[in-house]
């Protein structure tokens, strides 16, 4: 009988590619753990998620999807794979039917930062170069922050609209870690998601970077959700 391997499949989101899970990858492989890293074009949600599930068909075994940003919106989407047996969100949006991260980010909560986000070009989005550490990375040292913003990846506005047409929360585990100090995505905002969610939470004090900040941290909760899943099929 063979053992039970999890797979971890790490998902980003907007504005940046998968190198930011760096940190977090070298933990988990460190303490054992078999890990993919998604790169989506983030062109659209249904491409997103079409990558996110070729990856999820590459493993062996049953996989536990972790997304960051608007890379919860791609892991609520493609967790409905049936290989998927959990779904870890990290500083992320967690949309239920028929939300997409335009709709949830449609009304901010007075007094909540607004993302620096420019007008769109061709289709796609950036953020403001000059605001995009205080908004996005403001844990994160200077010239990382500063490499961050001038290598930015266009999000598709396409990406931003896609909708889940069934959210895999419903139906799978879930974990949560809110960034206490996000100026993306309001952290009122992530303990309402996590709370229909259902999700598990965890608090840490970290900016919408917290994957790249604070890679002990966001490694931490994933084991603890790599370890509840491997309990259950026990």
């Amino acid at each position: 009988m063979n053992a039970f391997v999890l797979s971890i499949v790490l998902v980003h989101g907007g504005f940046v590619d998968g190198s930011g899970w760096e940190g977090v990858h070298n933990i988990l492989k460190k303490d054992g753990y078999n890990v993919s890293i998604v790169q989506n074009p983030t062109t659209s949600l249904s491409d997103d998620v079409a990558v996110t599930k070729r990856a999820i068909a590459a493993q062996e075994g049953p996989v536990l999807l972790v997304g960051h940003s608007y890379g919860g919106v791609v892991i609520t989407e493609a967790g409905n794979d049936p290989k998927v047996e959990g779904l870890v969100y990290v500083a992320a949006f967690a949309p239920d039917k028929g939300e997409s991260v335009s709709s949830l980010i449609k009304n901010p909560p007075p007094g909540a930062s607004v993302p620096p986000i420019l007008p769109p070009q061709d289709g796609f989005l950036f953020l403001d170069k000059a605001k995009f550490a205080a908004a996005f990375a403001a844990d994160v040292s200077k010239q990382k922050a500063g490499f961050m913003a001038a290598s930015q990846v266009p999000w598709g506005v396409d990406a931003l609209n896609g909708t889940v047409s069934e959210p895999a929360w419903k139906g799978k585990p879930s974990w949560y870690l809110v960034a206490k100090d996000d100026k993306m995505i309001p952290p009122p905002a992530q303990r309402l998601m996590s709370q229909r969610a259902g999700a598990n939470v965890v608090e840490v004090a970290g900016s919408h970077a917290v994957y790249v900040s604070q890679p002990q941290a966001v490694a931490a909760l994933i084991e603890k959700a790599a370890k509840a899943v491997a309990e259950k099929r026990k």
